[in-house]
């Protein structure tokens, strides 16, 4: 019984530590991404949004705010209607 709970222990950290490892590349944001700003859905943005002072994901309160981003691929926003890989000024 014991040998199976060191055994158990030592999986479950190494488990852990992989699973850590992993996740920094979701916030991190991957190279062949780019940000895209106003193209978000509500509650769709990836992060922060300065006019609605906001510094989290999912917090747009509208569809196309300028200043909110989503990650898309690399040379995906230039095509996207209304998208733009530099913040826009907010509406006032």
């Amino acid at each position: 019984m014991k040998n199976m709970s060191k055994t158990l222990a030592l999986s479950s950290a190494i488990a852990a530590g992989v699973m850590m490892a992993g996740a920094s590349d979701v916030y991190a944001g991957k190279p062949t991404m780019e940000k895209c700003y106003g193209v978000a859905k509500a509650g769709k943005n990836d992060c922060a949004i300065k006019s609605q002072g906001t510094s989290c994901a999912g917090q747009a309160k509208k569809d196309g705010i300028a200043d909110a981003w989503v990650y898309v691929p690399k040379g995906t926003c230039d095509k996207i209607v209304g998208g733009s890989t530099k913040p826009k000024a907010a509406a006032k």
